[in-house]
């Protein structure tokens, strides 16, 4: 087709030469139609950028596919429209999915780090614990040790040692007052 004819000829018939891969077929229907797509994508889309992409999508759409516009139900600007309408909302689908999915990441991140932390925080206290667990006298040791890891009450810690109750309780008493005042000197908790 001469573009004089190309120019005079009818969507349909536009559809139809596009179909024959004529280049000037498919540039005069962009040339018609490209700004109303541009602007609904543009409006839908917020994003300059976006919009011609859609806009790009949509005539190649109608290159490749030339036999999806149908002429019976209704005219190429409103079949361009609907293809722009639909591609648009499916890229802000994508892209709200897309954002929700890093924000989801970005919180799991966010919450390893701080496990991470209070791990090697509570590795730390432990540490300090265990160093101070161990320069107290072994009698003193013992009793925290069966009240505290053991789960002992005094009478029954005081039964396990052989050892009347209230010997047991100023051990552990003791034995506590140290740990605290070594803990408190190491940075790990604080006066009271």
């Amino acid at each position: 087709m001469s573009p004089d004819a190309l120019r005079d000829a009818s969507d349909a018939t536009l559809v139809i030469a596009i179909s024959r891969y004529e280049q000037r077929a498919l540039a005069e229907a962009y040339r018609r139609h490209a700004g109303a797509v541009y602007g609904l994508a543009r409006r839908l889309l917020g994003d300059p950028a976006l919009a011609e992409e859609i806009v790009q999508e949509v005539f190649l759409r109608l290159w490749n596919t030339p036999e999806k516009f149908d002429p019976e139900r209704g005219s190429l600007r409103s079949y361009l429209l609907a293809q722009c309408h639909g591609r648009s909302v499916d890229l802000l689908r994508a892209e709200t999915a897309r954002r929700q999915r890093e924000e989801r990441d970005a919180q799991r991140t966010a919450e390893a780090g701080y496990d991470v932390e209070h791990e090697v925080l509570d590795l730390t206290v432990a540490e300090r614990v265990r160093g101070a667990m161990e320069r107290l006298h072994a009698n003193e040791r013992r009793a925290i040790e069966l009240a505290y890891l053991g789960g002992h009450t005094y009478r029954e810690v005081a039964v396990i040692l052989g050892e009347p109750e209230g010997t047991v309780k100023s051990r552990i008493r003791a034995g506590l007052k140290k740990m605290r005042v070594d803990l408190v000197e190491a940075g790990v908790g604080g006066a009271r």
